[in-house]
């Protein structure tokens, strides 16, 4: 394929602003995405153990849920039936204590369980804020503006990355099949960081173009529900009325009035009924919620190894609690709607719920290699733009110049340094997050790396070497922790290491381009 040398040209210039732009945003989503893979995991390593009797069996939940509600009447009003429960999850009955944001993460509970003796025994448990915080670094970009106002923001950067994608693989096609695979780490600083761009660019593409495309989708949530719900001709006065949630489950029933002298199916009937009415559908938690006017809502989340799920591990459908007839089966996976289906693919996709362990690692490397994508593109943009200055005659860097250099070393290390540090300090020292809010953890070593870089008191070898020491001294600590499986633990020292290994080669290479004014020939 064969493009006009000026067209080739556009299409470079517009490459390289809108990366340039988009990039440290980017670089922020995909390496807090790369880790909030394994979300679900890391809450459980960084939250202590509860210890509880052995969960009882689900035909006597029943009996355990009477006592609940007599010792605890307030329980009635929202309160889970785990139907497994394993390490994570010990307790057959759980309420909230607090409610969480955006209806996701984490939040307090109250487990309980029955002794031998049959007597009620309940345990609070408290989880790790900094897993959910990670992905709200992801979600959000690393904005610390309010959700619905960074999500907008986060849907123009993703349309603008689209664009960057579009304009450079337009670039590369002509020099395709000479230049893919030429990585050459020696010689010229411009030409290795061109070759690892291209390469890490143009390899995982597909990944990208899935990335850009679902990220637009959840920015634009709310305005491609209300859409769809026009299409499918659901009921759009609960949108209206409920707001974002509102709008999220157009459509869904609030829940069920009891009939006259009826009392719920136990939850053994649930699951036995759900057998029936959805065969292959596995559920993992009943949910149970009274409304104000009386009525109980049932939601069941579960999953389906041969179908795409709405939620990153869960699909989701609404029972009735006293037929056991299902009501609404718009997130219920091998039962949607086409819209609903097409919609819940974007959301697979992104996630990554589908196959298993092997997707989420390859999810996790990828992020992370998109990650490393945006960082060579800026490292690429400014070794161009420091060879057209030395030719200039030149001796020193224009404003410009070291202001994007010391935005993109700050931005990247203040990421990566910030990220380790709230995760070690849940590890050392969990009353300090409880009290601190991880967010204020995180933002005060990110600013303060920020502020180290675009100051000039520290140079970019020093402050990498202070992100691989932070992620390596990660590394070493996973491998001492004692109250998660060894799996978890060396998965998390294993990343850890990658992270500061490849971050301490970077130092020890001088990275050419950190070093003022050298110029690239």
């Amino acid at each position: 394929m064969k493009l006009r040398a000026d067209i080739v040209t556009v299409y470079r210039e517009l490459h390289s602003w809108v990366g340039v732009v988009a990039g440290l945003f980017l670089f922020i989503a995909f390496y807090a995405g790369a880790i909030s893979m394994f979300e679900p995991a890391l809450e459980s390593w960084l939250t202590p153990r509860v210890s509880l009797p052995v969960a009882v069996s689900l035909d006597r939940t029943p009996e355990l849920a009477q006592k609940v509600f007599e010792a605890f009447p307030e329980s009635r009003k929202n309160y889970t039936i785990v139907v497994a429960p394993d390490a994570d999850h010990p307790a057959r009955m759980v309420w909230p204590l607090t409610a969480s944001r955006h209806g996701h993460g984490a939040q307090s509970v109250m487990m309980a369980a029955l002794d031998e003796q049959g007597g009620l025994v309940t345990a609070q448990r408290k989880p790790s804020a900094v897993a959910q915080l990670i992905d709200t670094l992801h979600q959000q970009m690393g904005l610390p503006l309010p959700h619905e106002t960074a999500m907008i923001v986060m849907g123009f950067i993703a349309l603008g990355y689209a664009l960057a994608l579009v304009s450079g693989t337009l670039v590369f096609l002509p020099a395709l099949a000479r230049a893919l695979f030429a990585v050459r780490l020696e010689g010229s600083v411009r030409r290795k960081w061109l070759d690892l761009h291209n390469l890490l660019g143009f390899c995982s593409l597909p990944f990208h173009i899935i990335m850009a495309l679902t990220s637009v989708v959840f920015a634009f949530h709310d305005v491609i529900f209300t859409v769809q719900a026009e299409f499918l001709a659901h009921e759009q006065s609960d949108a209206h009325r409920g707001g974002h949630a509102g709008r999220a489950m157009a459509g869904m029933p609030h829940g069920s009035r009891p009939p006259e002298g009826a009392v719920p199916l136990s939850p053994a009937e649930i699951v036995s009924r759900l057998a029936l009415e959805a065969p292959g559908f596995t559920p993992d938690t009943l949910d149970y919620s009274t409304r104000p006017n009386g009525a109980m809502m049932l939601r069941v989340a579960g999953h389906d190894p041969a179908h795409l799920t709405r939620g990153p591990s869960s699909g989701f459908t609404t029972m009735d609690p006293y037929s056991g007839r299902l009501i609404w089966r718009d997130y219920l996976p091998g039962f949607q709607p086409g819209g609903f289906a097409a919609l819940t693919s974007f959301f697979a996709l992104h996630f990554g719920s589908y196959g298993g362990a092997p997707i989420r690692w390859a999810y996790l490397v990828l992020g992370f290699a998109g990650a490393f994508l945006f960082y060579t593109g800026n490292r690429l943009w400014i070794a161009v733009r420091r060879r057209k200055e030395k030719a200039t005659g030149r001796e020193t860097d224009t404003r410009g110049t070291i202001i994007l250099s010391r935005l993109t070393t700050g931005c990247c290390a203040g990421c990566m340094a910030g990220i380790a540090s709230v995760i070690l300090a849940a590890l050392f020292a969990p009353n300090l997050t409880d009290s601190v809010s991880p967010f204020w953890l995180y933002h005060g070593i990110f600013w303060l790396v920020m502020g180290m870089a675009c100051s000039g008191i520290a140079g970019e070898s020093a402050i990498l070497f202070l992100t691989a020491l932070l992620n390596c001294l990660l590394a070493i600590s996973a491998l001492s922790c004692q109250q998660a499986t060894i799996q978890t633990s060396a998965g998390v020292a294993l990343v850890a290491l990658f992270l500061g290994g490849g971050t301490g080669y970077g130092v020890w290479r001088s990275f050419g381009l950190g070093r003022g004014v050298r110029s690239p020939r």
